[in-house]
């Protein structure tokens, strides 16, 4: 397995652009896009097929030595095999990059190893599905790791292979000066459309970054706690109990939702794709394809609006403090169950993308210097008192002011959950609660939520690497870590140096070399799933692990 590894002093980075290429360009993208999805469909096509035959010679009772041969599934294998078949299911595949096809077949591959692992119980996580056949309707994509990839002098075109040099919306000025200083390499180059039909290109690159604090690191307060919600995006607070800023949720698709609502309506009146008289499909009209655009582009406005104010608000927390404590939510989760009657709950947690904020949180911290600690996910900071630490048995949605029934503290709920997660990570807390009452991990916390089966949470993720890596070799040896172990929270770190897996001569992928049906088994565990052999559960954060964001440790 070919290995591509993070030199140290140096950080994985994005770089994101809208390209404003020509209308041949434009064809271009698509027919790229369109090649990745044939290879991919044509491929996965086969491996069932073959599946499929395996599994009626068996039942005719021919010998395991004369079944048809089965496929290899790794990134490598499936290539060989569409190289042999693409002059007859592509004779075009010579006007597209070699990129493309290999954009889906490393989908392919990706998809099948996520399969075979989570089925086995050797994936975290929800249950993955095997892959299905991408439709002219999926999100288009492809990614260029070989061949001119460039970000030209002007600052305003880049090249990629066979597409040549096109034109970009904004400046790609951030990206070049660190190009032309020798401080940034580019490994790949993805194109991608999104919902409203804009083109993207983004750049994955390494960047040289002397991990520092700077100076106004904890300026303002060196250690705050920041509570998430609905009706406020953001509540940071401080251990003394003091609020340091305050971000209204933008509500962006509640925004948009009379305009999207109107256009709906339109484009029900007129001729889709669907003919709910006789049930089957039709060619939609050019007034229907043109509302369709219209309402795209509302949501590319709304998700625009939600993601710049989530960059904005997560940015100036990790250049502002020192240690930043935030709860671990089970987003999905909160939004699985409750129907129709809470549908407008729903679509106000969706709108606010309460998981965000600890993601960016995760990357900006290790940029900056600052550290992040991330409170249990039944850590009860809602319902604890920031000022005797006693705790409210019940406390609805509707009960926006928290009043303390043991000392009479009456406070705003956002603000009395972020002061209770600041004095959580703040350090030397040790065993006691923010007011000294006793233990905090688990005090007054119920689950919500069943313990997780033995296939959703049994081991590793695919693009997780575990590497267990002791607290000293972080470089942080502040008494938070220790206090924070003990209650049960995670603290993510800037790691110098991660690693990523790569295939022989593409970033994103890896080659493996399976016997049989390339999972390393036997066809009767392919075609009859044996959940009773998984292996017992495990929660997450039982084991240190290294992930884009950081290191994170746990106990």
């Amino acid at each position: 397995m070919a290995r591509f590894e993070i030199p140290e002093g140096w950080t994985a980075r994005a770089y994101r652009f809208a390209l404003d290429p020509t209308p041949a360009q434009e064809r271009a993208f698509r027919s790229h896009a369109g090649g990745a999805r044939k290879a991919h469909n044509t491929m996965l096509g086969l491996v069932k097929a073959v599946m499929a035959q395996r599994a009626a010679e068996r039942s005719y009772g021919i010998a395991e030595a004369e079944l048809t041969a089965a496929l290899n599934w790794s990134l490598a294998g499936l290539r060989k095999e569409w190289n042999r078949r693409k002059d007859v299911v592509a004779p075009w595949w010579s006007e597209n990059s070699k990129e493309a096809y290999n954009t889906g077949l490393d989908a392919l591959a990706r998809g099948l190893d996520a399969w075979s692992k989570s089925r086995r119980g050797q994936r975290a996580g929800r249950t993955v599905g095997f892959p299905r056949f991408k439709s002219a309707r999926t999100r288009r994509s492809v990614r260029f790791t070989t061949g001119t990839i460039r970000v030209e002098a002007d600052r305003h075109h880049v090249t990629l292979p066979r597409v040549g040099t096109i034109r970009t919306h904004e400046s790609t000025r951030k990206l070049a000066r660190r190009i032309e200083a020798g401080t940034a390499r580019v490994l790949s180059a993805t194109l991608s459309q999104d919902s409203s039909g804009r083109w993207f290109c983004s750049f994955q690159s390494i960047v040289r970054h002397a991990v520092a604090v700077p100076a106004h690191i904890g300026a303002q307060a060196a250690v705050v706690g920041v509570d998430v919600g609905v009706k406020d995006l953001l509540v940071v607070g401080t251990p003394d109990g003091r609020e340091i800023e305050r971000v209204p949720a933008p509500k962006a698709s509640t925004a948009v939702q009379p305009r999207k609502r109107a256009l709906q309506r339109r484009a029900a009146r007129r001729q889709g794709p669907y003919d709910p008289a006789t049930k089957t499909e039709r060619r939609p009209s050019k007034r229907w394809q043109r509302t369709q655009r219209r309402i795209a582009r509302i949501d590319a406005h709304a998700a625009n609006v939600r993601r710049d104010v989530l960059h904005k608000a997560t940015t100036r927390l990790a250049q502002r403090h020192q240690i930043i404590c935030v709860e671990t939510l089970n987003a999905s989760g909160m939004r699985s169950k409750g129907g129709n009657r809470k549908k407008g709950l729903n679509r106000a947690l969706a709108d606010a993308a309460l998981a965000e904020v600890r993601r960016m949180l995760g990357y900006k911290t290790g940029w900056c210097g600052s550290v992040l600690v991330e409170a249990g996910r039944y850590y009860p900071s809602s319902k604890i008192c920031s000022g005797c630490g006693g705790r409210k048995p019940n406390l609805t949605l509707a009960m926006r002011t928290y009043a303390c029934e043991h000392c009479g503290l009456e406070i705003d709920r956002d603000l009395n959950a972020a002061i209770n997660l600041a004095r959580l990570g703040k350090p030397g807390t040790g065993e006691q609660s923010p007011a000294g009452g006793g233990p905090v991990a688990g005090r007054g916390a119920t689950r919500e939520t069943g313990p997780a089966r033995a296939g959703d949470a049994g081991g590793c993720e695919t693009s997780t690497p575990h590497h267990r890596v002791p607290v000293d070799r972080t470089g942080t040896a502040s008494p938070q870590g220790e206090a924070a172990r003990r209650h049960g929270v995670q603290l993510t770190f800037a790691h110098p140096k991660a690693t990523a897996e790569f295939p022989d001569d593409r970033p994103g992928g890896h080659v493996d070399q399976r016997d049989d049906n390339g999972l390393g088994e036997t066809d009767e565990d392919v075609v009859g799933l044996n959940h009773a052999a998984r292996g017992p559960a495990r929660t997450s954060g039982s084991d240190p692990r290294i992930s884009s964001g950081g290191l994170f440790i746990s106990r």
